[in-house]
């Protein structure tokens, strides 16, 4: 029975063996075909974006292409679980907005994967802040005067954003973090969320710096807030909400995530080699110009910040009382 039990180890050890010699023979030979990105929003976003200028780089360096395949819906989450779904080998990955993939956990009681077990971090690519705007008409110039405002109209201001993402979730915080109660009038997205507000459909919204300003500098919008910690760069007289609500930070965190189980090795080598491109000049210029910032965090950090932000944003939803089917 020993000698029986002995065989078996000894077979199953040498098929681990085994395994794990292909494992590392093929990380070390990757990138040996195009990798496929998954950008789970339609072209001329911040995922598609970026997922194009990392490409072209990665392209020119491994001479392998980079495919972006765009699998709009459901808030970015049937993109996001056929990541999720695919081999773990490293030729299939999701450029995202990661804070909205940890929000849609919370907010959808069933979802076919799950942020933190499905999927393994390769790197916290950029961040965005949101700006807080108003339509012109809106009597208001600072965070001061809008939450003024928001207290003696109860219920009849409203801000506009796209369900379930990180600015519908803004509005959540900054109403709870004032005391304030105003409507939510849901979008189909950012590039609906501007124009909803610009048109005066809207009275204020929370997004990205990518989709209000061009609609800030034509007049279109008021400018009240930066959700960063500290003034932008390029906004410098700009006031930040955390200057009137310490610590109120937010935005569009940008990452790069591949299936669960996907060797190591495989994570090591794109970590690095994209780290080197948000490192290059003309990378640079094009996500400053933007107004994203190049972070280039590791899979470890990336991994626990997808946790915290996850256990922040719950007790958000769970004050509200929000919640999606």
């Amino acid at each position: 029975m020993n000698i029986i039990r002995n065989s078996v180890a000894a077979v199953a050890a040498a098929f681990v063996a085994v395994a794990l010699a292909n494992m590392q023979a093929a990380a070390q030979n990757y990138p040996a075909k195009p990798i496929r990105v998954i950008v789970p929003y339609p072209p001329g976003g911040t995922s598609d974006i970026l997922t194009r200028l990392i490409g072209a780089k990665l392209t020119e360096s491994w001479s392998q292409q980079i495919i972006a395949d765009n699998r709009t819906g459901a808030g970015g989450n049937i993109g996001a679980e056929l990541a999720a779904r695919a081999a773990p080998d490293g030729y299939t990955l999701l450029l995202t907005d990661i804070g909205n993939l940890v929000t849609s956990s919370i907010l959808y009681s069933k979802l076919p994967f799950d942020v933190l077990r499905d999927f393994a971090p390769v790197i916290t690519v950029s961040y965005s802040p949101h700006l807080l705007a108003a339509h012109p008409s809106v009597p208001v110039k600072t965070v001061k005067d809008l939450i003024a405002l928001a207290k003696a109209n109860p219920g009849k201001l409203n801000y506009a954003a796209g369900l379930g993402g990180t600015p519908h979730l803004a509005g959540l915080m900054f109403a709870q973090r004032t005391g304030i109660n105003w409507v939510y009038i849901p979008t189909k997205g950012g590039s609906a969320t501007s124009y909803a507000v610009a048109i005066g459909d809207a009275d204020v919204l929370f997004l990205g710096i990518l989709q209000t300003l061009s609609h800030i500098n034509a007049g279109k919008l008021k400018l009240i807030a930066a959700s960063s910690a500290q003034r932008l760069a390029n906004l410098p007289d700009t006031p930040t909400v955390a200057e009137t609500l310490p610590g109120f930070v937010t935005g569009s965190w940008q990452g790069i995530l591949a299936p669960a189980r996907t060797p190591p090795e495989v994570i090591a080598k794109l970590n690095g080699e994209v780290s080197r491109i948000l490192k290059l000049p003309d990378v640079r210029e094009v996500l400053v110009s933007q107004g994203t910032t190049p972070l280039a965090a590791g899979p470890q950090d990336t991994g626990r910040w997808l946790a915290e932000e996850r256990e922040r944003w719950a007790k958000v939803v769970r004050d509200s009382g929000f919640k999606l089917e």
